[in-house]
């Protein structure tokens, strides 16, 4: 299965950066590919939304169940969408010997096989 993992060192505490992945809300605000977002739960340890992205012309929506471990993991999982798995974590940690913070992401998507 397709996976991502990167570590971005980041001049934010762990609070801040927590609030910001947590607040899913307002992702349409900031990040370009998310068109929309409706909520169906959103509470301090869990969110159920649905994410309608777009780009170049594609314009489709995934259901996701967050688990937001405050202050420092949230974990995402696939619910229903155009996907067959689709999962990603954020976890936020001290930097070693630094101000700021590590924002390590890791995600993995798996594509439905095509209808023959």
């Amino acid at each position: 299965m397709p996976s991502h993992s990167e570590t971005r060192h980041l001049p934010y505490s762990k609070q801040q950066m927590f609030d910001l992945v947590a607040d899913i809300g307002r992702y349409p605000e900031f990040l370009p590919w998310v068109a929309g977002m409706r909520l169906r739960k959103d509470t301090a340890t869990e969110a159920l939304a649905d994410m309608i992205v777009g780009f170049k012309g594609l314009r489709e929506t995934f259901t996701s169940r967050v688990v937001k471990e405050a202050p420092d993991h949230i974990h995402v999982d696939y619910v229903d969408g155009p996907l067959k798995h689709l999962s990603n974590e954020l976890a936020v940690s001290r930097r070693a010997g630094r101000a700021g913070r590590a924002g390590r992401f890791r995600g993995r998507l798996r594509f439905q096989e095509p209808a023959v």
